[in-house]
């Protein structure tokens, strides 16, 4: 400081204390639980005042919102008594449509194995609880803004949570709107948030600096950015918008991107990027650009700019080894040093003196070279270079880079070949945690995690899941694990699993702690809070009392949906037939799903179409004009919008949704499975559409399966193999979003990019809550001729032909469409048909004269396990056919097209309401209140002083001792600063990183443990 014989003094430290039972954080400047303690160096000395903050004067208080408050209070407690109205509504009324459904055929085998509908409930009866902070946003309206990180800052008055996307940043109030109401114009459901104004390039990490109350975030473009906490004091931030952010420094740190972000003990900013570039921004610099005047803040930028420690330029041996990406660093503040992390290849730092202490490969392998060599070989170009000329040392300089980069590649592939391969990319590194023992985690591509201590000597590797590991955090005593797979879990300081379960439908990316809750980032962005008692005695508690209340927050909506089939035999159909099959029933619909088969066949037109399949190629002129045709009929932009198609060969699938729900609708995903000639030709076979409504999943396929009368069993192990093989994935024809910065263990599941992680040998279908098969299954009349046939038609005794469909049998014997639903068939067959030929009349009159049948069919399956159930949370979607008919008018093929129309009713969460349900459980509910004050509760501790000063280089103890006989505690302490004392007078403050000791000060932590029997 201004000179080491001064006293200096450390005021104002901040201490956590997390319980070793659940690990419970309590924060010293926050209300302290009745019964418990909280401690801080101000409740030690009364005279003390609290250190200020450097930048406190750039916050602007503003007026109370009290009137805002009370006008969403009011309008929140509102929509529970509507949801309460039409819960009671529903239970009173006999039936929810004025229009009465038609009478239903439901086929066996539907409530057992993969045929039985998907679990679903108020509360998922397999996890704790979890609070929706952002609930599962649609795809389509994320792109190019895809959340990609999270982390959770806590300046001693309160958490946020900061998430890092790829146009900016957000920031959650996790102390006042976490159990908040709704914000009108924000995303629905989603807790209030703020979010900056948009970034050139997306944020790849973002880290933050509590005790200064910043964040730093680290972006694709090598730019380094440092915000200002924001500023909650008075529950609304410092304005109204995207001005409440506020960027205090902004510069170019590295030429590619900032990979990997971290602040060191001593308070530095260690960055990460592409070939083993690691750069260190001194704090004395940072600090020094922080408190410039406003006149002089345009040179804080280039100054900062101009202070770095380039480590890979100053380690020759570093940068000879370690030339891989550096996308992980990890700041251990036990033992004051710095790892960094490629995929295969670790490097440890001492954070203090940045001297490189070891380089070591994932199976703790120490990185070798010959530095005798190296060190003769410096000292005799440093002596050939002394005698020449500025251009000679110039032109030696380049040649000394090209070798050090040449030898380092050689390396490498020595490394590589005594291994056998060029790494094992199945132990591919993907998270790194220290925890509060002094042992380091690190989480695997192969699901392995694997235990280092300090010095970077490996200990163990345990494995408890398969998939790729994604992320990882501490908290207290606990492991919070994420995978690939959307589970969570939670292990013990030995690495033993405590619980696990399934947090989310996508990969979990991110994981952060903060206001008692582990902040889960799902690949598709939707984050979930999570009890850090969790799993735990309070799971259950919340799980009941959430339950009983969901009247109060399930919300019904209801929609129709207009399902069209039709095998066109390769013709195009005139404007009237579209009108006649799809424009007419089209007004009072939402969901308009058409289905074509044949749309183009022939043997040339087949095999192109499958060599395009094996390029993720699709489409024909033919099927682009039928979609053009339909998008006419229905009025396409101004009424309707396509949301989606896929086309195999002749069969052809496209999804229009009316513009007023179409905010409701996405997560569009399609598919197809060939079933003809080896299941590899598209001439047989299905194609499919899956999407997001109202937060449900719907499938809709279109199949075309094996003729001819005698196939029955072709057709049922076409539909058998469709069903169990089809697998789903984004449009050809969407936009590319994939978000930068996601792991390659990410990016190889963005096949399945809908997230519905599926148990092994699940179909996929077998998970949606409604799914919709159409198409012309082919399905005949068996036992009866031909003259038989046309007479029953003629005379309309459908009653008697539908106890000879093929289809019909084998659904009550359950050998196909098991547990699926179609109305009674009240319409003539619908093949096969003389084209241009009106009437019964123009059934097939040639020599074949094939036996009229109903070939082209509507089914469907909802979330009902029994014909009683009504929609609810634990049966989300409910439907009814209003409609099942055939166009009989129309005369374009061999085939009439066929069209059913759906009530469908759909329940789904309030999100918000249930937030607040959960807050006023946590408030009113006294089993749980005292649960939570027993778990809260931080053991009585004594600390031995309350200022810690240096004189004259003594050493200083500071001894925390916990006096509770049966609870351990972990402490963190925090420091906000650090003065110096001239004749008894402390100068100004001036601020440190969080744990931001001065560099001249060497910190060593012992660990301590008593047991008392």
């Amino acid at each position: 400081m201004d000179g080491q014989n001064d006293d200096a003094l450390l005021p104002g430290s901040n201490y956590h204390c997390y319980t070793e039972k659940f690990a419970f954080r309590s924060d010293s400047d926050e209300d302290s639980t009745d019964g418990g303690a909280n401690f801080s160096f101000d409740d030690a000395s009364s005279n003390h005042q609290k250190a200020p903050r450097i930048f406190d004067r750039f916050y602007n208080s503003s007026s109370s919102e009290d009137d805002e408050e009370d006008a969403t209070s009011s309008s929140n407690y509102q929509r529970r008594l509507d949801y309460m109205l039409q819960f009671l509504d529903r239970k009173l009324s006999t039936s929810s449509s004025n229009s009465q459904p038609l009478p239903e055929f439901t086929g066996s085998g539907g409530g057992i194995g993969v045929f039985k509908p998907p679990i679903r409930g108020p509360v998922h009866p397999n996890r704790p609880v979890s609070l929706e902070i952002r609930p599962h946003p649609l795809r389509e309206t994320q792109v190019g803004r895809f959340l990609r990180n999270v982390v959770c800052v806590s300046d001693g008055d309160g958490s946020q949570l900061w998430a890092g996307s790829e146009s900016g940043l957000r920031v959650w109030d996790l102390k006042n709107d976490i159990y908040g109401g709704i914000v009108e114009g924000e995303e629905d459901g989603t807790v209030r948030f703020r979010e900056s104004a948009q970034v050139a390039a997306a944020a790849l990490c973002v880290v933050g600096d509590g005790g200064n109350r910043l964040v730093w975030s680290g972006h694709k473009d090598g730019r380094i950015m440092c915000w200002k906490m924001l500023d909650f004091s008075n529950g609304r931030g410092n304005g109204d918008s995207g001005n409440e952010f506020q960027e205090l420094l902004s510069w170019q740190a590295h030429r590619g991107p900032v990979l990997s972000m971290v602040v060191s003990s001593y308070g530095d900013l260690w960055c990460g990027s592409e070939g083993g570039a690691i750069k260190i921004w001194p704090w004395e610099a940072v600090e020094k650009s922080l408190a410039l005047t406003t006149g002089e803040r345009h040179m804080a930028s280039l100054s900062v700019e101009r202070s770095y420690i380039d480590l890979r330029s100053q380690n020759s041996i570093y940068s000879n080894i370690f030339t891989s990406d550096v996308k992980y660093m990890l700041s251990d503040h036990s033992v004051a040093k710095m790892w960094t992390a490629g995929y295969q290849s670790f490097a440890l730092w001492d954070a203090r003196t940045r001297e490189l202490l070891k380089v070591f490969n994932i199976d703790g392998q120490i990185e070798n070279l010959s530095l005798d060599s190296l060190a003769e070989d410096e000292m005799r170009m440093k002596y050939v270079s002394s005698n020449s000329k500025e251009k000679t040392q110039n032109s030696f300089n380049f040649f000394q880079r090209s070798r050090n980069v040449i030898l380092g590649a050689a390396d490498a592939v020595r490394r590589a070949a005594v291994k056998g391969a060029f790494g094992d990319d199945s132990r591919r590194v993907e998270a790194l945690v220290a925890m509060s023992d002094g042992m380091i985690w690190i989480g695997c591509s192969n699901g392995s995690l694997v235990q280092w201590d300090g010095n970077g000597t490996r200990l163990q590797d345990i494995q408890h899941h398969s998939f790729a590991v994604q992320s990882l955090c501490t908290v207290g005593a606990r492991i919070w694990v994420g995978y690939t797979s959307g589970t969570v879990q939670v292990l013990d300081l030995n690495g033993d699993l405590l619980g696990q379960w399934v947090a989310h439908n996508s990969p979990v990316i991110d994981l952060a702690v903060g206001a008692g809750y582990v902040f889960t980032l799902a690949n598709h962005g939707g984050i979930r809070g999570w009890s850090i008692t969790s799993p735990g005695p309070l799971d259950n508690m919340f799980r009941a009392e959430l339950a009983g209340k969901e009247f109060l927050y399930t919300r019904l909506e209801n929609l129709k949906i207009l399902a069209g089939t039709w095998n066109v035999g390769q013709e195009r159909a005139a404007p009237d037939s579209f009108i006649s099959w799809l424009g007419s029933a089209a007004a009072d619909v939402d969901i308009i799903v058409v289905g074509l088969q044949e749309v183009e066949m022939g043997a040339g037109f087949l095999a192109v179409s499958a060599a395009k399949e094996t390029m993720g190629l699709e489409g024909s002129s033919a099927g682009q004009w039928w979609l053009d045709m339909i998008g006419k009929t229905l009025d396409e932009g101004s009424t309707f919008s396509s949301v989606g198609s896929r086309q195999l060969a002749g069969l052809l699938i496209s999804v229009w949704v009316r513009n007023n729900i179409r905010a409701h609708v996405g997560d569009v995903d399609v598919a197809a499975v060939p079933c003809g000639f080896g299941r590899a030709i598209g001439n047989k076979g299905a194609v499919g559409l899956r999407m997001r409504v109202y937060g449900r999943v719907m499938c809709f396929v279109n199949c075309h399966f094996a003729a001819h009368l005698e196939a029955v069993n072709r057709r049922n192990a076409d539909f058998d193999h469709v069903y169990r093989t089809m697998i789903f994935s984004r449009p050809s024809n969407n936009l590319n979003v994939v978000a930068a910065g996601v792991s390659s263990a990410v990016q190889m599941l963005r096949t399945n990019t809908m997230g519905i992680n599926t148990v092994e040998g699940t179909p996929e279908i077998s998970e949606a809550d409604m799914v919709v098969f159409l198409g012309d299954f082919n399905y005949r009349l068996d036992g009866i001729s031909y003259d038989e046939a046309r007479d029953f038609v003629s005379q309309r005794c459908f009653d008697w032909l539908r106890e000879k469909d093929q289809l019909r049998a084998e659904m009550e014997a359950g050998h196909v469409f098991q547990g699926m639903r179609e109305a009674v068939i009240k319409f003539p067959p619908t093949y096969k048909f003389e084209r241009n030929q009106p009437g019964l009349a123009g059934y097939d009159s040639g020599e074949k004269k094939r036996v009229p049948a109903w070939c082209d069919r509507i089914l469907y399956r909802d979330s009902r396990s029994t014909s009683a159930s009504t929609c609810s949370l634990d049966c989300p979607v409910v439907a009814s056919i209003l409609l099942y008919e055939a166009c009989m008018d129309v005369t374009d093929s061999d085939h009439k097209p066929v069209r059913c129309i759906l009530n469908v009713e759909v329940a789904r969460v309030d999100e918000t309401v249930r937030r607040q349900e959960f807050g006023e459980i946590i408030k009113s509910n006294d089993k749980i209140k005292r649960l939570l004050k027993e778990l809260t509760k931080v053991p009585e501790a004594f600390v031995s002083t309350n200022n810690i000063i240096l004189q004259n280089q003594d050493i200083s103890i500071l001894r925390i001792s916990n006096k509770s006989k049966k609870d351990r505690a972990l402490y963190e302490i925090v420091c906000e600063g650090l003065s110096t004392i001239e004749d008894g007078q402390a100068s100004e403050h001036r601020p440190r990183g969080s744990f931001g000791f001065p560099m001249w000060l060497e910190v060593i932590f012992l660990f301590t443990r008593s047991y008392s029997l």
